[in-house]
């Protein structure tokens, strides 16, 4: 369904109680496409600063660094800024400035951004986002893919760009049942697809959307011509192994694939506490629901390197992600409530044994190829949970198509490096045009 023709009223809105704030169009049937706009309420922006304001500090760290967990220094810093000078309108209207729409898929309401570009050859891309982490995420790379010759690229570089909010996060629904694990969010992404209208796409992400992207390569279904990922699935039989043995690394291991083994040694022993609990007990994180600092800190402590890389942002850094980056994107996950539901992503889509559910040293395998059976661009960014050494990735992706390492960059590419992130998507999918 199209946007409003410029120049026309608007239709009447209706408020659901599932986005607070939100206003969407009243459905006609299943199918429908509603134009969509989300307005906080001065009510509930008052309410989070006042929480912000009445929070009960612990006291500080006893080690000079982080292994204890996100510093309070940094919290404080944080805190200060969301409540005295932080503006959520401003990202409010930076989301609403883009056509948003929802769409009920599979009983469940989702939320998109669908942006097509003047360009009549534009390729249409579905791109996902993960946790922790929203649509936000990806607006510094909205406008470069869709309008390509105003960013440095060529006409031949446009995309139609479809950026959905993943079950449970942001701006779609909470899923009201168990079962919306990654092949069901699969079959959402091809059904959206789908209803818009295309017959021929192509597939991004990171995070949680990486493994959506790779799990829709896998199936291969004949409009998908391509994935890129920001976060390979790569790491082979043996060095999973490894990793679960705790022997050390196997014999052989070049030098680029020895530093790919320690990353992800050093994230399975030390930077996965956050996962082990929401794949677990996800609903006893009751805090992130209720307090915004907690929300703020949970979001944080990601792993070792995103740690660092957020909270530099409060310390002064001049180039990745600000402030307001963090900062809209937590402030979302606040005002929509979507803390728990978001988490709970862990819990449907990670095994969970009696010796942990998948992402600690004795049944590692959320890097693990999955069989990909599509053209696949891999960019590795350098600050990245899995190196993905090139070597690995042609043994993961038996079509891949390009491979670069890039020099600067970490988990959150969109986020963090946006201008990286569209130049490997203009080169990754170049070959299926």
């Amino acid at each position: 369904m199209p946007s409003p023709t410029p120049g026309e009223p608007a239709p009447i809105a209706a408020r659901t109680e599932d986005r607070p704030g939100s206003f969407i169009l009243p459905s006609s049937d299943d199918q429908s496409i509603r134009p969509f706009e989300f307005h906080a309420s001065d009510q509930d922006l008052a309410d989070l600063k006042g929480r912000i304001l009445a929070t009960r500090w612990p006291d500080r760290e006893t080690v000079p660094d982080d292994p204890q967990g996100v510093q309070l220094a940094t919290m404080q810093k944080l805190a200060a800024y969301w409540a005295d000078e932080y503006d959520w309108r401003k990202c409010e209207a930076r989301l609403n400035a883009l056509p948003n729409f929802i769409t009920e898929i599979d009983g469940l309401d989702v939320h998109f951004i669908h942006v097509r570009s003047r360009h009549p050859d534009a390729l249409p891309v579905i791109i996902t986002h993960g946790w922790p982490g929203s649509i936000v995420e990806q607006l510094k790379i909205v406008d470069p893919l869709v309008n390509p010759t105003a960013h440095g690229g060529s006409a031949a570089d446009a995309f139609d760009v479809v950026i959905p909010s993943l079950p449970g996060y942001g701006f779609s629904a909470r899923p009201p049942e168990a079962g919306w694990n990654p092949p069901r969010i699969v079959n959402a992404w091809l059904t959206l697809m789908k209803r818009l209208g295309y017959t021929r796409f192509a597939a991004q992400g990171g995070d949680w959307g990486a493994l959506i992207t790779e799990i829709m390569g896998a199936i291969a279904p004949p409009e998908l011509v391509a994935i890129h990922t920001n976060m390979a699935s790569t790491a082979p039989p043996e060095v999973f192994e490894a990793l679960r043995s705790g022997k050390g690394p196997p014999d052989g291991l070049s030098n680029d694939e020895r530093w790919a083994y320690e990353r992800l040694d050093l994230f399975f022993t030390h930077g996965v506490a956050y996962a082990n609990q929401m794949g677990q007990r996800p609903q006893t994180l009751y805090g992130i629901a209720d307090s915004p600092v907690e929300l703020a800190a949970w979001f944080l402590d990601h792993d070792i390197s995103s740690y660092r890389m957020i909270a530099r942002a409060f310390d002064g850094a001049d180039e990745g992600l600000t402030r307001d980056d963090v900062l809209d994107n937590i402030t979302i996950a606040w005002l929509t409530n979507t803390a728990i539901s978001g988490a709970r992503l862990y819990w449907e889509a990670l095994p969970r044994t009696s010796a942990g559910f998948g992402m600690e040293r004795n049944n590692a395998h959320f890097f693990e190829p999955i069989g990909v059976r599509v053209p696949t661009a891999v960019s590795a960014f350098p600050d990245e949970l899995n190196q993905a050494p090139e070597s690995w990735a042609q043994r993961a992706y038996p079509q891949l198509t390009h491979y670069n390492r890039l020099p600067k960059g970490g988990h959150f590419a969109a986020f963090e490096q946006p201008g990286y992130l569209v130049d490997e998507m203009r080169a990754g999918f170049s070959s299926v045009r």
